[in-house]
């Protein structure tokens, strides 16, 4: 690996280079105004995967935004590595909250990226962080140094759900047949700290609405007369939860698997500062469900939380108006063994359930995705721990995230393969959300790990 280290130390600044070239494409896979730039981001990793030395290098379309497909197959007796990440982004909104434009990419020096970061949309989530890989092989090849076979499968709908990937997996099994499926697209405890995830939890998502008069009314003329549409959505979202914070919804926790006492301990090892993370969040005080601790609730424990409200009138001046209908997005964080279908049904049933009378409500599911754990005694998390103790220098805790990344189960459930999520973004990235940004430093590190995870898995394997 010396010479692909060298490589990559001497091709820093191209890395940069091209990486702001790919962030300067708004691929917001959720709004369909943007997709003609969904497709030219699309073509432009194709371009980086062919520069690369990736060969079979294929645009892949689908019912909705396309896959970049791409392979080095060296010796089919060798090991094949699967890479998976996904090239669309989240929306910027609200765009008057980012310091810089969020598709005009900016490196800026910060407290805890003193060598500086990149900020743009899609800087960690996910395109610096799959572009390590695009980076890490092109050292591997140009070093001659590639040690086992890789592919890619780069999506443009992971953060609408991966509507089509399925369907793609499905009809192309023999195409992405590997021994390990490699991901970043996660993060780590801290750059002193590293860590592996070995579990996500799976999601939930729905918008809800709830409709009044037929019409908009004026408010002194109706108002206490008739059911006010956002009053009563308001009341209902907060009655998701009791005093202790504890999701009201009947059979809810019926399938969480809880942690042992040991197991909870065992978590409680890895560092952390509730000072800091009050500080780095400009909070006085933590919030959430009452017997758990801040980690805990947001890896091992499910969710309940209201991720857009609207209805009635929100322009400048004053409306003096009862608005017809109200709106809510809301998202439920999934546990070991926590089913999709299952939680959305029992969200459904109770949310109609206790609508009062005067209001019809309709709730509409969007997507979901199955919370996964994955070993930490495979030959493939034991490859990359022994990567990030090569270029971190200390061995990495295996940690739970709180977030979903839906395909990894679908992985499991349709290839048979495990994942090795080898995240090296940070919680203070901001990631989907104004001025999201990666830290130069880690964006380096992974190129720098990748090849070491090839490396040991190979020798691993043989």
């Amino acid at each position: 690996m010396q010479n692909t280290q060298k490589y990559i130390q001497d091709s820093k600044d191209k890395f940069l280079s091209e990486l702001i070239d790919l962030l300067k494409i708004p691929t917001v896979s959720a709004d369909s105004a943007y997709a003609k730039e969904v497709i030219r981001g699309a073509e432009k990793v194709a371009e980086f995967l062919k520069e690369a030395g990736a060969e079979k290098v294929e645009i892949c379309n689908t019912a909705g935004h396309p896959i970049v497909y791409g392979e080095k197959i060296i010796d089919p007796a060798l090991p094949t590595v699967l890479v998976y990440g996904h090239y669309d982004v989240q929306p910027a909104d609200p765009i008057d909250l980012w310091t810089s434009p969020p598709f005009e990419p900016v490196v800026k020096k910060t407290e805890i990226h003193p060598e500086g970061a990149i900020f743009a949309r899609g800087a960690c989530d996910d395109k610096g962080q799959f572009f390590m890989h695009v980076k890490a092989f092109e050292a591997m090849m140009q070093a001659n140094e590639l040690p086992c076979n890789v592919k890619f499968m780069i999506e443009g709908e992971e953060e609408v759900g991966s509507v089509n990937l399925g369907i793609f997996i499905k009809e192309n099994k023999a195409r992405l047949k590997a021994d390990i499926i490699l991901v970043s697209d996660t993060g780590m405890l801290s750059n002193d700290n590293p860590s592996i995830t070995t579990g996500l939890r799976g999601l939930s998502y729905v918008e809800v609405e709830v409709t009044g008069p037929n019409r908009d009314l004026h408010s002194g003329l109706y108002g206490g007369c008739v059911a006010n549409p956002i009053n009563i959505l308001t009341k209902m979202i907060a009655s998701l939860h009791d005093e202790d914070n504890h999701i009201t919804i009947p059979g809810f926790y019926a399938d969480v698997v809880e942690l042992s006492l040991e197991e909870r301990a065992e978590m409680a090892k890895a560092p952390y500062s509730e000072a800091d993370y009050k500080k780095a969040l400009a909070i006085d005080a933590v919030y959430g469900e009452k017997g758990y601790t801040t980690p805990e609730r947001g890896s091992i424990r499910p969710t309940l939380d209201v991720n857009g409200i609207w209805g009635g009138y929100t322009g400048e001046g004053a409306k003096t108006v009862i608005a017809s209908k109200a709106y809510a997005k809301i998202s439920m964080r999934l546990v070991p063994n926590q089913e999709p279908e299952k939680i959305t049904e029992l969200f459904s049933k109770h949310f109609e359930s206790i609508a009062p009378a005067g209001v019809t409500v309709v709730v509409n599911p969007h997507h979901g995705g199955e919370p996964v754990v994955t070993p930490i005694d495979s030959i493939a998390y034991k490859s990359a721990a022994k990567a990030y103790e090569e270029t971190f220098g200390k061995t990495p805790i295996p940690v739970r995230s709180g977030g979903s990344i839906p395909i990894i189960a679908l992985f499991e459930q349709e290839l048979g393969l495990k994942t090795v999520m080898m995240g090296f973004g940070l919680d203070s990235d901001a990631i989907h959300s104004p001025n999201e940004h990666y830290g130069l430093f880690n964006f380096y590190k992974g190129i720098e790990t990748i090849p070491y995870f090839f490396h040991y898995f190979n020798e691993a394997m043989k």
